[in-house]
């Protein structure tokens, strides 16, 4: 072996052992309640969940163009039906025990004790994350029933980030303030798969479903308010995890951006919009 073969090999093993490093050292903030929880351990499982579902959302219409579409009629209410249920659940769960353990819903720091309501908001908040995870059957039944057009960058972005971005939470911040957004978030997501449920039964309900636009709007408002909150947290220095609070700020704008461009390609039509001018 060279010297430059072997100064190659030295660098690589340097770099590796860095980034396992930091790994480790990343690893050394989880949670100690969750550590051993349902793929909670490692990131891996998650990778692998979301590598699986970006294959799903480029090889899934790929099968599916030769085959007759599924209906699901009576699959898709249930379904509707039971995640409407998990995130009533999920919100009053998280509501209830904030409210025993006195919590600020601004600025909350976690408390990593065993007590039995801090232990109960860690357990709701792995149960977003994991519903997460079970909604990303919301994109595969838009593939077997060939409505590929649902599938826009705003639908992929949101389901595949929400499901990485909770696993963080679940992993090192069940508690505090994080229980704020997936609180605010599953009563929303109760209302919206409401909606769902209920447009599923076919048109003899869907005549009556009116209020679709006013779940964007209550997004935006939910988002908007997410980063508002998230900028009082940032300027009144609240010590809940510092770098999370800047992230989950860009991360709600994102959403603000995304949501108020499907608005208005949805919602507004040209007279409206020139109205606005």
């Amino acid at each position: 072996m060279d010297l430059k073969t072997a100064a190659i090999n030295d660098l690589i093993t340097s770099q590796i052992q860095t980034l396992f490093g930091f790994y480790k050292w990343c690893q050394s903030f989880t949670d100690p309640r969750v550590e051993n929880w349902l793929l909670m351990s490692s990131p891996f499982p998650t990778l692998v969940f979301l590598a699986l579902y970006l294959a799903m959302i480029k090889y899934g219409p790929i099968y599916m163009s030769k085959r007759k579409a599924f209906k699901l009629k009576w699959l898709l209410v249930v379904y509707n039906f039971g995640i409407t249920m998990l995130n009533a659940w999920i919100a009053f769960e998280l509501l209830y025990c904030g409210l025993k353990r006195n919590y600020n819903f601004i600025c909350q720091l976690v408390d990593t004790s065993d007590d039995e309501y801090e232990v109960r908001i860690a357990r709701a908040i792995w149960w977003y994350y994991f519903s997460k995870l079970i909604e990303f059957m919301d994109t595969f039944f838009f593939i077997v029933r060939k409505k590929t057009r649902q599938l826009t960058f705003l639908h992929i972005y949101h389901h595949s980030t929400m499901f990485a971005f909770w696993w963080v939470g679940a992993k090192f911040v069940p508690g505090g303030s994080a229980l704020t957004g997936a609180m605010v978030n599953c009563f929303v997501h109760v209302f919206m798969y409401s909606y769902y449920c209920l447009a599923a039964m076919g048109p003899s309900v869907q005549k009556f479903l009116w209020w679709k636009k006013y779940l964007t709007i209550l997004q935006l408002i939910q988002f908007t308010i997410g980063v508002v909150l998230g900028l009082h947290a940032i300027m009144t220095q609240c010590q809940f995890t510092r770098w999370m609070q800047y992230v989950f700020v860009c991360y709600a704008f994102s959403f603000i951006v995304l949501f108020s461009n499907f608005y208005n390609h949805t919602y507004l039509t040209e007279s409206d919009k020139k109205k606005t001018y």
